[in-house]
């Protein structure tokens, strides 16, 4: 067979998908298929028919995460690939179905066997209980924050990648009179910034589709902030006189959801024969005069406070601004609390090319890593749980951090503890650095830990902004380690986790791991 290991891979992840497809009820059960970095995303219609303690035990996953959606964690790579074959899957199984005209028998299996309909329903009432706590309106915000911008990285990514690249090319080419190079440099800088000089067109669409309106229509009014003609308006508001780009991304935002909302509004009268001139003419000419005359002066004196902030918090207090940052992102990130940071990194970058703040709470990541590595010896007779860290490592070094929280440290309890503070000396590090003048920021958003480096920007040029944030990490290393190995574990947890081969307590100690994983606990349900 021709690329035999490819092809491996391949029917691995196909399988992978074949088994937790029934674990999660069926295709009958599944109402959407997605996935991110490295979480498969699963809308489920029924979360009794759930086989929970059974897909956490699959060696492919990773960790679950319960929140508005039934999250896999499964790894950057296989979740990709994973996801595809799942839907092809859900798919099949739908069409299949669909001349029967039933809902398929693979939803109905899972629920188990006689006498467990007590069971489904108290689990269905947990998990509605769980729902309804997440349903919060502050939380609820976030999460369409959250849509309106994580489409949007793997552009950012690859723009601030390029940016990065162009930008070490031209200190060659000026150090080494390159002339060549030099005429070709242009074209790179024309592809990296092009994305960046209409963002707010691709926030508006974004926005407007999270928040019930026309997409082309959010990103009509959006366009009015980067319209170069926006100079001539003659009216200014907190002193400012119009310019293009103000406001940015956060007056994209409020313009394309007034404009969603006037939409739905209008579209309550309108009648339905001149519905389709009445209504999207009203929300555009609406929200675009309120976009000139008031959103963007006051969501431009918003942004230049955000970065006026970001400067004056770590130019003055950075070692404790990023000593508190990074030791309080990963509680951040389990709360879904992290996705308010997402339109104030998109504003930095805007203003100065790059954000100073993502690079902090990348070392949350460092401090989980460090604290992998010394769970790893500690726990030297626990196979389960080193086969864990070995297999989650890699990613974690690459900025993907869920394999390891969900997996390693919070399970375990104390090591996450100790894993957050790894992280605040990493921020400590970043922060001093950065209030002695050594600055570094991330030209992008979304990745961290070794990926991180490609991206940093800095005032002092790449070359300095690189050494600050290998400082980071490496300080985020060490401390994550010595707090773990000495500070994470008690003298019970280490003999329940760690009985040596053969021994009594052999079995509960190997599978002690995995069992704690397959036991949510409560920090890991926001």
């Amino acid at each position: 067979m021709d690329n035999a290991g490819s092809t491996d891979n391949t029917d691995k992840h196909q399988r992978t998908a074949a088994n937790l497809l029934p674990l999660v009820g069926g295709a009958a059960n599944v109402t959407s298929v997605a996935n991110c970095i490295s979480r498969l995303r699963l809308g489920i219609a029924d979360p009794s028919l759930v086989r929970d303690a059974d897909i956490r035990a699959h060696d492919a996953v990773l960790g679950v995460v319960e929140d508005d959606t039934y999250q896999i964690v499964l790894g950057p790579g296989a979740v990709a690939k994973v996801a595809t074959a799942f839907g092809r899957l859900v798919d099949e199984a739908r069409e299949a179905a669909a001349p029967a005209g039933g809902p398929g028998g693979a939803a109905a299996g899972p629920a188990g066997g006689s006498g467990s309909g007590a069971l489904t329903g108290e689990a269905a009432r947990l998990k509605a209980e769980q729902r309804r706590r997440n349903a919060t309106p502050g939380k609820l915000l976030l999460r369409r924050i959250a849509n309106i911008f994580v489409p949007l990285i793997p552009a950012l990514i690859a723009c601030g990648i390029i940016a990065g690249i162009t930008g070490v090319l031209t200190n060659v080419a000026t150090g080494y009179g390159l002339t060549g190079l030099a005429a070709f440099l242009p074209l790179l800088s024309a592809i990296s910034a092009g994305f960046m000089s209409l963002i707010a067109v691709f926030v508006g669409v974004n926005a407007a589709k999270e928040f019930g309106g026309t997409p082309i229509v959010g990103g009509a009014v959006a366009a009015i902030i980067v319209y170069p003609g926006v100079a001539d308006v003659p009216f200014t508001l907190f002193g400012q006189d119009l310019a293009p780009n103000q406001g940015g991304v956060l007056g994209a935002m409020g313009a394309a959801v007034l404009a969603a909302y006037l939409e739905r509004w209008a579209t309550r009268w309108a009648p339905e024969s001149i519905a389709m001139l009445i209504v999207p003419t009203f929300a555009v000419l609406v929200a675009g005069l309120v976009t000139l005359l008031v959103l963007m002066s006051v969501a431009g004196f918003v942004a230049e406070g955000v970065g006026v902030a970001a400067d004056r918090l770590l130019g003055s207090a950075g070692v404790f601004a990023g000593f508190v940052l990074a030791g309080l992102f990963l509680p951040l990130v389990m709360l879904g609390l992290h996705q308010a940071l997402i339109p104030i990194h998109t504003t930095l970058i805007e203003q100065s090319g790059y954000t100073m703040l993502l690079p902090i709470l990348a070392m949350a990541g460092a401090g989980q890593v460090g604290a992998a590595l010394a769970v790893y010896l500690r726990l030297k007779h626990n196979a389960a749980m080193r086969r864990t860290i070995r297999s989650a490592l890699p990613a974690g070094l690459l900025g993907v951090g869920e394999p390891l929280i969900y997996g390693v440290s919070l399970p375990l309890g104390r090591p996450f503890i100790t894993a957050c503070v790894g992280g605040a000396f990493g921020g400590a590090v970043v922060g001093l650095l950065t209030q002695l003048g050594y600055t570094t920021g991330s030209t992008a958003i979304g990745p961290s830990g070794w990926a991180l480096f490609p991206l940093t920007n800095g005032e002092q040029g790449i070359g300095f902004a690189i050494a600050v944030y290998a400082a980071g990490l490496l300080s985020g290393y060490i401390a994550g380690f010595v707090a773990t190995y000495y500070f994470g574990f008690s003298a019970a947890m280490l003999t329940e986790l760690n009985a040596p081969p053969g021994g009594a307590g052999d079995a509960p100690a190997a599978g002690a791991a995995p069992a704690a994983a397959g036991t949510p606990p409560a920090a890991a349900a926001p």
